[in-house]
């Protein structure tokens, strides 16, 4: 499928295959000014001529640089979430997703007005019509998964969050065939089987499982998969970057969650923000901002199975820095299942699919 290259967000903390659109200087015919005007009078009266601009061109970074900043932002913004929720106790997931969201929205709006990083938004024909069929519902999902995926880490360890997400290429897949975008066969039939039987082990290894805890973090890979999966159905290959997708869906899944706020956690979140301060509000947002403003450069510099191993190796990462920096628990269960899992998702890019 190719709608994960053009979503990877956000979000946040999931950045997968994403295609990045190409730009390229348009070639402008130059002005003639070889015009002869004898009345020099009548010449003081034309207007001069304009000259044509010549479209931004963003910004590009190598590989080499960009993957480590990524690696780290993405890094970052999950151990942030986890000090904010289990350090600080501030565990009010919906108003820290509205808040991101919020942040996002206004941080785009800034960037496509004094970057050239949001040109891509140009491209875009955005009609009411798209808009209420197509963004609105894409935009719950979002807005449904990004919230789920936070509260799990109320119930659950980093570590053993990220290897629950392994299983989200083997719900895209289910969702697509649900769908009939893709047809199964027996080599995904037989990746599927690996990567569930890996996630499966790991779960039988996690020494603090909650089952609460699990069916929110199922529930987010199942809303992620429906998204992904209706992108490609609704917007039929429309290519958005991640800051453009941000831009378009930061607003609404803001008013979306703002909407949630009062049935969920109510006035409680705000009368710990005095506690919290504005110094942990502001850049906790602003590296979930910055993530996805790395992710328009990733996506630029690296191939789809580059960017997969990229997001292996940061979840090797967080699993081992989850460890060292929380205490979390890593049996040699887990280590093997996880590992099986793994090995199916590689697999599985190899096999083509972009999902």
């Amino acid at each position: 499928m190719t709608s994960a290259q053009d979503e990877k967000n956000t979000g946040l903390a999931k950045v997968e295959d994403v295609a990045a659109p190409g730009f390229s200087p348009e070639q402008h015919q130059p002005v003639r000014e070889d015009l002869e005007i004898d009345d020099s009078e009548e010449a003081s009266m034309l207007p001069s001529p304009v000259v044509a601009q010549t479209p931004r061109q963003k910004p590009k970074l190598t590989a080499a640089i960009i993957i480590p900043i990524w690696i780290v932002l993405s890094s970052s913004v999950i151990i942030y979430n986890n000090y904010l929720y289990n350090t600080l106790h501030f565990r009010y997931p919906v108003f820290v997703v509205t808040w991101h969201l919020t942040f996002a929205a206004i941080g785009t709006r800034i960037l496509q007005r004094t970057t050239p990083l949001l040109d891509g938004v140009k491209d875009v024909s955005m009609s009411k019509d798209m808009f209420l069929k197509s963004i609105l519902p894409i935009g719950f999902l979002f807005s449904g998964s990004l919230i789920l995926s936070n509260t799990a880490y109320l119930y659950l360890s980093v570590s053993y969050i990220q290897m629950l997400k392994a299983f989200n290429a083997v719900a895209v897949l289910l969702v697509s065939w649900t769908f009939r975008i893709s047809e199964p066969n027996r080599k995904l039939a037989l990746i599927v089987l690996m990567i569930s039987s890996g996630v499966a082990v790991a779960s039988g290894g996690e020494l603090k499982f909650n089952m609460f805890g699990f069916i929110v973090q199922a529930a987010s890979v199942g809303f992620e998969a429906a998204r992904l999966v209706m992108i490609e159905i609704l917007l039929h290959g429309l290519k958005m970057d991640p800051l453009v997708s941000l831009h378009y869906y930061a607003p609404v899944c803001a008013f979306l969650n703002l909407a949630a706020l009062p049935f969920t956690e109510g006035l409680a979140p705000f009368f710990e923000l005095a506690r919290i301060g504005p110094f942990i509000l502001i850049t906790n947002a602003a590296v979930a901002f910055l993530l996805n403003v790395a992710a328009v450069f990733l996506v630029g510099a690296a191939s789809g199975l580059v960017l997969t191993l990229t997001g292996v190796f940061k979840d090797i990462l967080l699993i081992t820095g989850s460890t060292l920096i929380f205490g979390s628990t890593v049996t040699a269960i887990q280590v093997f299942g996880y590992s099986v899992a793994l090995g199916g998702l590689v697999m599985f890019k190899l096999t083509g699919n972009k999902k």
